[in-house]
């Protein structure tokens, strides 16, 4: 492995649908929409392929869909506490549509962006293929079974039923969007066109774009490829021509090199993107246009320098995600993966692991657009497998289709900086992985050498060592809650460069001083950045005669997901987000909250991924006089802490106190005021205030306008408040939610992993004073009314615009 992996480019991003249906005046849309007005039916039949099969008792739904998110959560269901104990089964998608007769001759495809799982596709009784793999991107060719100017039937079966075939919470069904393709037969490919900068300044840009055009017709084509640049102000920064010769049934790759003068360069902090529009001419006649977002950064990984962005050494503060988006469960909405990375961002992590799978391509273009880095995973095992029908036993025959699928469709993301193969491989260790790896590596770099390759590792009680030979064929190496060796580690092989995969969240500090102190480590991925479902039980705490044990050693049901995000289901940063971003970043420098007393005698138990339960609260009834522990998280060099005007203490909060300062306060109700001080002067303050009885209902939108497209999504919190207005966060209040006006209830959720209550319904308590009601908009524009419910409190009332 070399010690310097250099990485120049400007990358391709799909931009988001809204804008993606391009087309010249008179002309048909290149990429059109399929997600509107399919029928469903929960369960098998096998004629359900068939043209002329009778739908009409069908439900009527529009994609996104996942049927396992509205179902009941059950201990005896048979996706266990892996799936978070949700159905899963079988479902089949029908949807029916005309085929304009002008469409005759063109090339006509349907792209579905991901469907879980084992789907088998069909128009008009007619197999196109089927795609075991729930997260690969694939499509097929409509083309020689369309009936023009008549109705066709796309039919989808859809086998979620062979369980289990996750760790985690998957979804059922058609979760991501679906897209009809229509283009002339002499066009550009899909995922054809690859955008890479081999030279980058803040003064020049070399812009390599290659194209791959395809003639699918049975005569020799002469044709232009024109294609153009444009800046974020919408003005051209530059264009080639080039002449090309088809000959009949054959493809041509096509490079063009543009140069950019003064170019605005894509990062975290400045996420601007540039456009390509690729136009294919023939006799000076556009026909095929593709248009396509790009950014254009430098990137470089070494030793020396650890990872550089454009020419700057950055720390990678990151996260492991899961794919699902709580209590909307799989269902990829561009407004929920939008908020997703919002969330993150707002969290203070500057990147993302997609663990353990290829994101859905809304997720990649929000990391584009508002500037999170990505490791983009491919898989959670290989031959070996971790469940008894998970991807092992499709590995061998779909492998490749698989990741070139993922490498193909998101190499040109500007967001994404690492491909990762693997995680935590069962046989790692041996040399079939070491030959494994070298394929999977390989493979990857026949379609892009633009950016290093790693996969995650443990050890898992083997020797460390062992893994040399298997770290040697990538080009980082992905270690699991392991960095702690990595000191020993680059005296033993001084060429390595280091990412911690996945960390244990109560290791905060002792990983971010070994990713500040050594070059070579560029970073850390904490286990996890978000809450999640599945894997149920992880990161629990529990009370003493509660069963005891980590995640995997028992059935903790009714826990059904995963408490060892440092964001909430509901999206609410929990302390542990603070400290973690105050350790990376500047914008944050004093944080207070309470650690949960233990009811005495009963003492509470932590877990491995767990952190104590720690609150913004100073509400503790029953804790009268009794001390209870208060954490602050300081960058001020010392911290006052006063109830209600006395001073309690002065704590040094320094780096030698990994910036935290603990006061031992007997509990009495009132004012808890927390100070940075810096000079011996009081320079911030942040406050918890005791709260009376629960007496209003406060609601908070994200947004106050919404798009009248079916697909758009509100998220609007609840909080229980009392008199004065302070947060009341004991509050268990059981909610009731109506909707009024062109909009749905879309999800409730409250953050609160062992309630039961149903995701899709239209009530929900509160946990800790909060919760979560997410509306999603109709095609018909109007106002929306939320009218929020609650026995002995005055209802609360919220109005946003369906535009």
């Amino acid at each position: 492995m070399k010690t310097i992996v250099r990485i120049v480019v400007a990358l391709t991003v799909t931009i988001f649908y809204q804008s993606l249906c391009y087309a010249q005046p008179g002309s048909i849309e290149r990429k059109q929409i399929f997600d509107y007005n399919w029928k469903f039916f929960s369960g098998d039949i096998p004629a359900a392929n068939t043209k002329d099969f009778n739908d009409k008792d069908w439900r009527n739904l529009d994609l996104p869909h996942d049927w396992s998110i509205e179902g009941k959560i059950n201990p005896k269901n048979a996706t266990g506490g892996a799936g978070g104990y949700f159905p899963a089964g079988i479902g089949w998608y029908r949807k029916t549509f005309q085929v304009p007769g002008e469409w005759k001759g063109e090339h006509i495809s349907i792209y579905f962006e991901g469907v879980y799982m084992n789907s088998e596709v069909f128009i008009n009784g007619q197999s196109l293929g089927i795609c075991p793999y729930g997260y690969t991107s694939f499509s097929y060719d409509l083309s020689p079974y369309l009936e023009f100017g008549k109705e066709n039937v796309i039919s989808v079966r859809v086998d979620n039923s062979q369980q289990v075939n996750s760790r985690w919470y998957s979804g059922s069904g058609i979760y991501r969007h679906v897209w009809m393709m229509v283009t002339g037969p002499v066009h550009v490919a899909q995922w054809g066109t690859a955008i890479s900068t081999p030279e980058v300044t803040l003064k020049n840009a070399s812009v390599q774009v290659k194209t791959l055009v395809k003639n699918e017709t049975s005569i020799h084509q002469s044709i232009v490829l024109n294609t153009l640049l444009w800046d974020k102000n919408s003005k051209n920064a530059g264009n080639d021509r080039e002449k090309v010769e088809l000959p009949a049934n054959s493809e041509k790759e096509i490079t063009q090199t543009i140069h950019v003068s003064n170019p605005f360069i894509w990062s975290p902090e400045t996420p601007c993107l540039y456009q390509a529009q690729v136009q294919v001419l023939k006799d000076k006649k556009v026909i095929d246009d593709a248009r396509l977002d790009f950014g254009i950064r430098s990137i470089k990984f070494s030793t020396e320098n650890g990872f550089q962005l454009n020419g700057q050494t950055v720390k990678i503060n990151g996260g492991c995600v899961h794919h699902d988006n709580g209590c909307l469960g799989a269902a990829a909405f561009d407004r929920a993966e939008e908020r997703k990375v919002e969330l993150l961002k707002a969290a203070g992590f500057n990147a993302v692991r997609t663990s353990h799978n290829p994101p859905s391509e809304a997720f990649l273009n929000a990391c584009d657009k508002l500037g999170l880095l990505v490791m983009d995973e491919a898989f959670d095992c290989w031959r070996t497998g971790k469940n008894k029908n998970d991807y092992s036993l499709y590995f061998d025959k779909w492998w490749r289709h698989d990741l070139e699928s993922m490498v193909a469709r998101d190499r040109n993301h500007p967001s994404v900086i690492m491909w990762s193969i693997g995680n935590e491989i069962p046989e790692r260790g041996t040399p079939e992985a070491i030959r494994t790896a070298k394929m999977l590596a390989d493979d990857i770099r026949k379609i892009d050498i633009t950016r290093p390759i790693t996969s995650a590792i443990v050890d898992n009680g083997k020797d460390w060592v062992l893994f040399d030979s298997l770290m040697d064929v990538h080009d980082v190496a992905g270690y699991n809650y392991h960095l702690h060796s990595a000191p020993a580690d680059h005296q033993r092989v001084p060429s390595r460069i280091i990412v911690q995969t996945e960390s244990y969240p109560k290791d905060a500090f002792t990983n971010w001083k070994l990713v500040q102190d050594n070059n070579y480590v560029v970073g850390d991925f904490v286990w996890t950045a978000m809450d999640y479902f599945g894997e149920s039980g992880i990161g629990r705490w529990y009370y003493s005669g509660d069963v005891p044990g980590q995640h995997w050693e028992h059935d903790f049901f009714p826990w059904h997901g995963a408490y060892c995000g440092d964001i909430d289901l509901i999206g609410w940063r929990k302390p542990i987000s603070h400290y973690r971003s105050m350790l990376y970043n500047n914008g944050e420098r004093l944080y207070m909250a309470v650690r949960e007393p233990a009811p005495e005698p009963i003492e509470i138990k932590e877990t491995w991924w767990s952190v104590w339960p720690t609150w913004e609260s100073w509400t503790w009834p029953g804790c009268e006089g009794k001390n209870v522990q208060v954490e602050v998280y300081s960058k001020y060099p010392k911290v006052r802490l006063y109830l209600n005007n006395k001073l309690i203490g002065e704590q040094v909060t320094t780096v030698d106190q990994q910036f935290k300062a603990t006061f031992s306060v007997p509990y009495s109700p009132g004012l808890l005021k927390a100070i940075g001080v810096e000079n011996d002067k009081e320079i911030e303050s942040t406050t918890l205030q005791t709260a009376g009885t629960a007496a209003k209902i406060k609601l908070t939108a994200d947004r106050k306008e919404i798009l009248a497209n079916g697909q758009d999504l509100i998220y609007v919190t609840v909080e229980i408040m009392d008199q004065d207005g302070i947060f009341q966060p004991n509050a268990a209040n059981r909610l009731q939610f109506k909707i009024d006006g062109p909009g749905i209830i879309a999800g409730v959720d409250n953050a609160d992993i062992k309630d039961t209550d149903p995701y899709t319904g239209n009530t929900r308590k509160t946990w800790h004073g909060r919760a979560l009601v997410v509306i999603r908009s109709t095609r018909n524009k109007g106002d929306i009314k939320l009218t929020v419910t609650s026995a002995g409190l005055p209802d609360g009332t919220l109005s946003v615009k369906a535009l």
